[in-house]
């Protein structure tokens, strides 16, 4: 299992995002766009509460990018 290096910039912006209650795009290798509010992050995953009210759980090798709104 990988460390979570919480020293990275790009895990300390997501960790910031999380404590403002950022809204995010979050865009995947499918080509779906999700929006909504990352609730954590781990060295796998990141959980997502969507504007729908749907939660998602989703692999960071998904990932294309996340982008905040505003």
């Amino acid at each position: 299992m990988a460390e979570f290096n919480t020293g990275l910039p790009s895990v300390r912006l997501v960790q910031q995002w999380i404590k403002d209650k950022k809204e995010v795009d979050v865009k995947l290798i499918t080509n779906d766009l999700l929006v909504g509010i990352i609730l954590w992050q781990d060295p796998q995953c990141i959980y997502l509460s969507e504007v729908s009210g749907q939660s998602t759980l989703i692999w960071r090798d998904s990932l294309v990018y996340l982008k905040p709104k505003g």
